[in-house]
């Protein structure tokens, strides 16, 4: 009998450890960025190459900063979010166009609307490695100082600004 005591105590373990598993959300992964500064990059504009945006110009400000490209279907599927978020106000929005042809990606915002302030581009996906993407859409919550607050993995949803983004929003801009 007691030879069942020990696969019988790590058996319970284990089923401990999936029920935990199964009430996180996996779009929720946490970021070591939370709390840290935005990583820098000097990107080009998609709708100017010649001009260049970096995190140190939205200094100020709180911003949503939205990491997608044209071939990611999840992200056609978080774009109107992003447009009726845009439409209301009050929340800048800044995209990063990821591994992308510029052309591909203008021709996504030209057919679909465009929800961002600007859009940079991260043609070989050095800015997005440095701040962890691993897959679009992924998107950021970045205060006044430039500091990371939240991050989203997976297409945002007008529950996740309702639920996350906006009570941070709201108290980031005190």
């Amino acid at each position: 009998m007691k030879r069942f005591l020990i696969p019988l105590g790590i058996f319970i373990v284990l089923v401990g450890f999936l029920a935990v598993g199964l009430k996180l959300d996996p779009r929720e992964v946490p970021s070591p960025l939370i709390g840290k500064p935005a990583p820098d990059f000097n990107l080009p504009l998609l709708s100017d190459p010649a001009k260049h945006l970096s995190p140190a110009d939205l200094r100020g400000k709180v911003w949503l900063f939205n990491v997608w490209a044209s071939w990611c279907a999840s992200c056609r599927q978080e774009h109107e979010t992003l447009l009726e978020l845009s439409r209301q106000g009050g929340l800048p929005i800044y995209g990063m166009d990821y591994k992308d042809q510029p052309a591909d990606a203008q021709t996504v915002l030209n057919s679909m609307g465009n929800p961002y302030v600007e859009t940079v581009v991260d043609l070989d996906g050095r800015a997005g490695i440095n701040y962890g993407v691993y897959g679009v859409p992924e998107t950021y919550l970045i205060d006044k100082n430039g500091i990371i607050r939240y991050k989203l993995t997976g297409p945002l949803t007008r529950e996740g600004l309702d639920k996350k983004i906006f009570p941070l929003v709201k108290e980031l801009q005190k």
